[in-house]
Formats: C-alpha cells, structure tokens, sequence
C-alpha cells in the first residue's frame, strides 16, 4: 500500500499510462521490483515505471532523478535509468512518478562481483567520470553531510547489532569508525555523489558491474561517501587495486572518510539482513552476507594500518 492507501496494481499503472502516456500503454507489463522508497514496473523490453509507494519523501527523490539524470547520464561510462517521462499527480494516483529507461543486470547482492581486477577498474572508471564539481544548485543529501554528524546514526546502529550479538568483532569495527570521524574534513569542493552505494543498487553480469541504478540520494558531496562502495562491492583482493586505479587518486585523509561510511553502510546492511528495518517486517537476507563481509575487510585494514 502506498501513503495515500492506493494498492500499486498492473491495472492501476495500465490506467495511469493510459491517461498521461497513451503511446506506451499497449506495452508488456509486469512487476520488476518493491524497493523501501519505489515500486519499478517493468515496460516492454526497454522501459521501466518507477512510483513511490512508502516513503513520503520518494516523491522529491523520483523528481530529482527526472530533472537531473538526463544530463548527467551521457558522462557516465555505465548505463543508468535515464528518466523518459514524467507522470503528474491526479485523484487515481496523487503522486508523481516517472518512466525510465531499463538497465538489464542481476543486483549484486543477489549475484556478487567476482572478477576482482575488472569489478575494481569498472567501478573506479564509473566513480571517476561521476565525481565532477558539482554545480551550486545541486540537491543536497536526506539529512548526510560531514560523516562527524553521522555519531547519532552510528551509536544507534552500533547499538542495534551489538545488541543483537551480530559482529564478529565489535571493538574492530569501533575502531574504524573512530579513525575515520578523527580524519580531516574535505576541502575542496563538492561533487556528484550517487549516495548510495549498495550491493541492491548496482547490477552485475559475468561477476562484473554492468549498470547502476536508484538514484534517489543523488546529490553534491564529499567523494569519501561514493568511494567507501569498494568495501561493500568488491571481492576479496580488490579494494587495493580500487584504490590504485581510482582517478583523482584519494588521499589518505579522504580514504579514512570512506571507510567510516562504509562502516555506515555495512551496519545498515546487516540490520536489514537480520530483522528489516524502520519498523518494516523481515528483512532482506541477501544483504547480510556482503555487509559481514565489508567489516570483516574494513576491520583487516585498520589493522593493517
């Protein structure tokens, strides 16, 4: 159900693009997938319609792809969902929603990256050619700036799967986070952030990355938040060649950022894995493995260090 108590229905989205988009209506349809913030419907071979149905803020988050994605997505080395048309509020349906094109692929939590050298240069190509300044009026993030505001957000996660007994190594994974809110702030200026970075938001073929998707926290930043992705992404071995191939090349101040945010991430990653999250039933088992995964490889670095 969405906010409004409007059930999503193939018959509902068929009357939505009869009334606005008549041109697409005879396409094929069928459900893609049930996000926290979206559902994605399936149009024809290469379209797809994406409404929010939880969340009240996925309404801001669908207009932002629709006016920012279609200028950013000719840069990137990778396909994206490049929003084609916009669907406005009316009585059937009183929020917006957006038709996009599809990006074919497996999520990575549920088909994991496993051609570590290739995963590695594919996302530090993608990262590099997004990570451009950003222009003043560039959307800001939902409540994420410096990762020092995030000491809430961390205690409360921390809490939760300490709580649970849910980490190998509680006292590693705290270390990591306090190495990286004690390193320097950026700089320099705030470029393009996907924001959010995880295994269900990136998509694989043949163990390597084929396509991002979910732009909803696209916003300007620091590039710390985008980087920590290679934790959580890449297989075993891969981070390091990651690190090395990445264009700029981050400096240690911005790698001890990234790591704090991949910690972020993880946390998130195993809650949801675990029990669901933010009220909502179950969870999504396929994201617990690689979060485990990312602190164990996020605590060996700290170690390392």
């Amino acid at each position: 159900m969405t906010s409004t108590d409007i059930e999503i229905t193939a018959d509902l989205v068929r009357d939505l693009l009869n009334d606005q988009h008549p041109d697409l209506a005879d396409r094929p349809l069928r459900l893609g997938a049930r996000g926290w913030d979206n559902q994605q419907w399936r149009l024809g071979d290469d379209l797809a319609v994406r409404l929010p149905w939880a969340t009240p803020g996925a309404d801001d988050l669908l207009l932002k792809e629709h006016a920012w994605l279609p200028s950013l997505a000719p840069l990137l080395p990778l396909p994206v969902p490049v929003p084609q048309r916009l669907g406005v509020p009316t009585p059937r349906f009183p929020r917006p929603w957006i038709v996009t094109t599809w990006v074919p692929g497996t999520p990575a939590d549920q088909a994991p990256l496993t051609r570590a050298a290739d995963a590695a240069d594919t996302l530090a190509a993608f990262l590099g050619a997004l990570h451009r300044p950003a222009p003043a009026d560039a959307p800001g993030g939902r409540g994420r700036g410096a990762l020092a505001d995030q000491a809430d957000r961390f205690a409360e996660q921390f809490a939760a799967v300490t709580g649970q007994g849910l980490l190998a190594d509680p006292d590693g994974v705290l270390a990591v986070w306090e190495d990286a809110v004690a390193a320097p702030d950026r700089t320099g200026p705030a470029v393009w952030l996907h924001g959010d970075l995880h295994p269900a938001n990136v998509l694989t073929r043949d163990g390597d990355l084929c396509g991002v998707i979910d732009f909803g926290d696209l916003r300007a930043g620091d590039p710390a938040t985008d980087l920590a992705s290679a934790w959580v992404l890449l297989p075993d071995g891969a981070v390091d060649r990651f690190h090395t191939v990445c264009r700029p090349a981050p400096d240690a101040a911005t790698l001890r950022r990234a790591r704090g945010w991949a910690v972020l991430g993880a946390l998130d990653g195993v809650l949801i894995g675990e029990a669901g999250v933010q009220g909502r039933p179950g969870g999504k088992a396929t994201w617990g493995p690689p979060a485990h995964a990312a602190l164990r490889r996020l605590v060996a670095t700290t170690a390392d260090a």
